[in-house]
């Protein structure tokens, strides 16, 4: 499985939160049997945060992570044009990697950080439809 890009490298602490909350994603997503394809799958300034695998089934997930409820669930967060964006990314991954007869979905994995405690997962699986 490849490895996902270090929080120790980022410098705003955004980024260093952002990437804590795709590795978390990514262990919750392996324990439950998926593998790991690709982390932050680039095209231009535009990226997927996992892409993930299991059996013939892949998933395009955008993680969102959060320290509080201020802004809203993660799904909130990805209105039409990110989820246009997100597609477009997607098929880019899909004409280059995808094998026949593999099936594809766009899920989210919302991870929110409490002061005092450790991560709460959420998996939101088929989060949307494009195709």
């Amino acid at each position: 499985m490849p490895r996902p890009l270090s929080p120790d490298d980022c410098r705003d602490p955004r980024h260093r939160l952002g990437l804590l909350g795709e590795e978390e994603a990514l262990r919750t997503l392996a324990a439950a049997g998926w593998r790991l394809e690709a982390h932050r799958f680039r095209v231009g300034h535009n990226d997927l945060d996992l892409v993930v695998r299991r059996g013939a089934l892949v998933a395009f997930v955008e993680v969102k992570t959060r320290q509080g409820s201020g802004f809203g669930a993660g799904v909130e967060a990805i209105g039409w044009r990110k989820r246009r964006v997100l597609a477009r990314v997607a098929e880019i991954w899909r004409l280059r990697h995808g094998r026949p007869g593999d099936q594809f979905r766009f899920d989210v994995v919302e991870v929110r950080w409490a002061r005092a405690g450790g991560p709460t997962v959420v998996h939101l699986p088929d989060a949307w439809r494009i195709w």
